[in-house]
This record gives C-alpha cells, sequence and structure tokens, in this order.
C-alpha cells in the first residue's frame, strides 16, 4: 500500500480557507478586477449573511447554475458559512440535466444567469425551490462571520457528469474539501506568488480545488471561461499565469498550438485530471512547457484525489500514476480481499479523510463503492472501492490498467480499452482515441476503434501500426474516423456517447 502523511491534519470549516492569504495579498483577478484576502473574506461574509436570509433551514441545498463569474468563486465558501449544502451545476447543461439535479437534490434555492434561467419551463423546478438572478445575491454589506461548524458535516454536493451512467449525487464534507486543498497545495508546491488560470468547471471537484488550493496557500485565482484553446494562451500571457489544471483533451488541443515563447515560459506548475495522459501528450507537454513541471495524477469524485506521480520521474515512469497524495491511503486488492504483490494486477482501493460521504440519497449505490477498508488497511474505516485495475511495482509506484466494467471480453480475452488507445495514439496518426467491445456472434466482443482525425492515408498506417505493436487478439476490427469526437461538459472524452452512436 502505499500511504502520504499529512502536512497539516487537522480539518477546518470550509469557509476557513482564505485564512492563510493576507489583507495585501491579491486573491482573484476577474473582470470587475483585483479582490485581496481582506475583500474576499468581506465578499464571502456578505453572500452568507444574505444566503441566512433567504428563509432557508440549516443543511439546506443551494444551487448554482453559473458561468465563472465572481459569485460562482465565493459560492462554495459562503454556503459553508451560512451552514448550507452547495451544489454546482455545469454552465454547460441544458434545462432537462438541470432540472434532474435541482430535483434530486432537494435544492430549495437556484441561483443562475437570467437566460440560462429564462430557458427552463414551468415545472422543471419543484414548487417549493425559489430561482434568482444571478445578480440578486449580495457581495457586500453586512458580514456573517466565519463559522464554528462540524468539519464532517455536509458541505457540497458534486453530480457527476454523468457518462457511466445518471449523474450521481458525490457527498463531500467540509474536511473532505478542505483536506484536499491543503494537500493539493502542498504536494504541488504552491506560493503565495502564484497565479492559477481557472479553466476547469467549478462542477467539477478537481475545478473547486482549483479555488480552495490556491487560497489555501495564499495565492491568486483568475477564474476563465474559454471558448478555443488560444484563449488559454493569451490569458496566460495577460495575468503572467504560473499554475495551469487540464483535462487530456484540453492538453492535446494546447500542444497542437503554437506558443509564444513568453507565454508558455509563465507557467511554472501543469496538473492533469480528469483521465490518463497518454505517452505521447507527456512528451508534447514537455517540450510545449520545458520550464513547467508536470503532475500526472489519478483521481476519483467519490475521494477526490489519490495519487500523483514527483514531477522528476515524469520522463522516466510516463505511464505511472504515482503514489498516494497526503491523507490518502492506496491500495491494491486482490479479488479474495489480500492485498497483491508487485506486479499483480488488483483493485484500487482508497482510504482516509479524502473519502467522501457516499451518493446522496442513494444507498444501494453507496453500498457498491463505499465498503469497509481491507483488514490490512492502516487507516481503517469507510474506503472507495474504484473498480479500477491497477499494478503496483516494487518501488510502489502504480500503473493504470482500466475499469473493470469497461474491460473488452474477445475470444477469451479480458482487453483493457486504454491498452488498445495507447497504441493508437502513440503511432503518432491521431490524438485522441476510444476503444470498446461491440456484439461478435464469434469472438463475443470485437474491438472497435474510434478516433479523431481525417483518415485517408493514415487509416493503412494506423492499421499496419497496430499490428506490429499489439498481439492479433487485440486488433480492432474496424476503425472509425471522426474529425471531432464528443466531450462530456467537463471537457473530458464522453465515452457513453461515443458508444452510443458507434457501437452499432
Amino acid at each position: 500500500m502505499t500511504k502520504a502523511l499529512s502536512p497539516d491534519p487537522e480539518p477546518r470549516p470550509l469557509d476557513h480557507l482564505p485564512s492563510c492569504g493576507t489583507s495585501g495579498d491579491v486573491a482573484m483577478i476577474d473582470k470587475q478586477g483585483a479582490l485581496d484576502f481582506a475583500g474576499l473574506e468581506q465578499a464571502v461574509g456578505a453572500l452568507a449573511a444574505w444566503l441566512s436570509a433567504q428563509a432557508l433551514e440549516p443543511g439546506d441545498r443551494v444551487a448554482s447554475w453559473l458561468n465563472k463569474t465572481r459569485l460562482a468563486c465565493l459560492m462554495p465558501l459562503a454556503t459553508a458559512r451560512a451552514g448550507l449544502v452547495h451544489v454546482p451545476v455545469n454552465p454547460l447543461l441544458k434545462r432537462a440535466q438541470v432540472a434532474h439535479i435541482v430535483a434530486d437534490s432537494g435544492a430549495k434555492l437556484l441561483i443562475g444567469g437570467k437566460s440560462r434561467l429564462g430557458s427552463l419551463k414551468s415545472d422543471d423546478i419543484p414548487g417549493d425551490c425559489r430561482a434568482v438572478e444571478e445578480g440578486e445575491p449580495a457581495l457586500d454589506g453586512p458580514i456573517m462571520p466565519p463559522s464554528d461548524g462540524d468539519p464532517d458535516s455536509l458541505a457540497a454536493i458534486l453530480y457527476t457528469s454523468g457518462s457511466t451512467g445518471r449523474p450521481k449525487g458525490v457527498m463531500l464534507s467540509h474536511a473532505n474539501m478542505w483536506l484536499g486543498a491543503v494537500s493539493v497545495a502542498h504536494y504541488l508546491g504552491v506560493r503565495p506568488s502564484d497565479r492559477t488560470l481557472c479553466v476547469l468547471p467549478f462542477s467539477f471537484d478537481y475545478g473547486q480545488n482549483q479555488l480552495l488550493s490556491s487560497w489555501y496557500a495564499g495565492a491568486s485565482v483568475v477564474p476563465f471561461d474559454y471558448l478555443m484553446a488560444r484563449d488559454v494562451t493569451k490569458a496566460v500571457g495577460r495575468h503572467d499565469v504560473t499554475i495551469l489544471a487540464g483535462v487530456p483533451p484540453l492538453w492535446v488541443q494546447l500542444t497542437e498550438i503554437e506558443w509564444p515563447p513568453e507565454n508558455a515560459g509563465k507557467l511554472r506548475v501543469l496538473t492533469n485530471s480528469g483521465g490518463k495522459m497518454p505517452v505521447p501528450l507527456v512528451r508534447a507537454l514537455r517540450q510545449t512547457f520545458p520550464d513547467a513541471v508536470l503532475h500526472s495524477m489519478y483521481g476519483l469524485t467519490e475521494a477526490f484525489r489519490s495519487t500523483t506521480l514527483p514531477p522528476e520521474l515524469i520522463d522516466a515512469m510516463p505511464e505511472s500514476i504515482g503514489t498516494a497524495i497526503p491523507f490518502a491511503e492506496i491500495m491494491v486488492v486482490a479479488p479474495d480481499g489480500s492485498e497483491c504483490a508487485p506486479d499483480a494486477p488488483g483493485e484500487l482501493v482508497h482510504a482516509g479523510p479524502l473519502v467522501a460521504l457516499g451518493y446522496w440519497q442513494d444507498p444501494e449505490r453507496t453500498a457498491q463503492r463505499f465498503k469497509p477498508a481491507p483488514d490490512f488497511s492502516d487507516y481503517g474505516g469507510m474506503a472507495v472501492w474504484s473498480g479500477d485495475t491497477v499494478i503496483r511495482d516494487a518501488e510502489g509506484y502504480l500503473r493504470f490498467v482500466g475499469r473493470d466494467d469497461a474491460m473488452i471480453k474477445s475470444a477469451g480475452n479480458r482487453i483493457s480499452p486504454s491498452e488498445v488507445e495507447d497504441a493508437a495514439i502513440e503511432s503518432g496518426e491521431t490524438a485522441e482515441a476510444c476503444a470498446f467491445g461491440v456484439s461478435d456472434a464469434r469472438l463475443g466482443q470485437a474491438i472497435r476503434l474510434v478516433v479523431r482525425g481525417e483518415g485517408g492515408p493514415a487509416d493503412e498506417a494506423l492499421k499496419r501500426y497496430l499490428k506490429t505493436e499489439l498481439p492479433n487478439f487485440m486488433q480492432p476490427q474496424d476503425i472509425i474516423w471522426q474529425d471531432n469526437l464528443p466531450r462530456n461538459p467537463n471537457g473530458k472524452l464522453d465515452r457513453t456517447e461515443i458508444e452510443r452512436k458507434w457501437g452499432v
């Protein structure tokens, strides 16, 4: 197992986070200008006071459906201070998806932009939920002082993107989010002089952590909504950004465009989440941003973040997802519940205080994923059984193999889609690929590979490469070329949609 010790083991209520910055330091730079930490504390207190005046009971859910405005940045802390539960909704979602989240969470208040709220139908919002436009909440005026709430109480419900089924509401405590901020700030080495460009959605666990880990360390955040990859390039130069977090599809786009050397050189730390980075993408990032350290990480919303690879090892071990982050105990567990020996595949199990409280109003699925830790666990208690297969080497470093429920079963072989996808990307003929099984009378399942690109000569070149690099039982039955591949609201490849469109 791998276990990282805490740099600061004492969890606190989430709304205490900004206290690490001083009054003269800039906490946020947005369209309204710069806000220092004293102003951040004032605005959080004022918004919390406004929320507490909305006839809400402690523990009531408040949903926000917002772009990356100042209000959106303050909501996680202000709801926590007011004793409420925040439900951030991805601004890319449409009315039916939003209606599901609002109804499922039992939100009593929905805060959104005028056009978004105007897109809702009369029966989309339950009768006991009030919708208010984003200009109504007060960010100045009387303030509510910091809370003395229980760090283990519910602070937020984050809904998964639904790429593996209907969206689930993951319940996060104050301690989950506080310790996640401490952990990431610690292992990234975030400094007060850093500026983080927040491009990930705030409805995404790591999207919120962009804010929280930066503020914990006294650093500045730049909330940023972008349309094109070049927008990110310009924002890095305009705001002297030093830290950038992304998901693999965004990194692909950022390495496919030309970066002015002076802009690329500003970035000090790059962090990846939301999916494995193929080796060619790691190499492209190292070439595009030679002065930046690259953190390859693994995580799941149910436990926030689990592992990270020290940047100094990324060139030698680009396929590794590293070892446990602070506050995490990571185990590789065999089917019989014992600890796997080195180089033996097993299920990744995460124990410790980053483990979420379960799924909102879903005891059946909670029981499937949240189970007692193995007997050999140091932390014990409740653990997240990820369903992901990993291998740990003799030095304790982990390598992701694949999800058990995504494995392709072909002619008696269990095939990890990621092995086929990695080989396709390593060919250099495509930058993005998705492999999955389709019904086949002879094999049980045949492999279908959907890739981004024009096809043509690249199709034959890719097939030749795969025949050279992969055994016969791992060869795709067919390859489908597309100019663009579907993505979910968090920017990741939408495997469910890809299989739906091309899996028949």
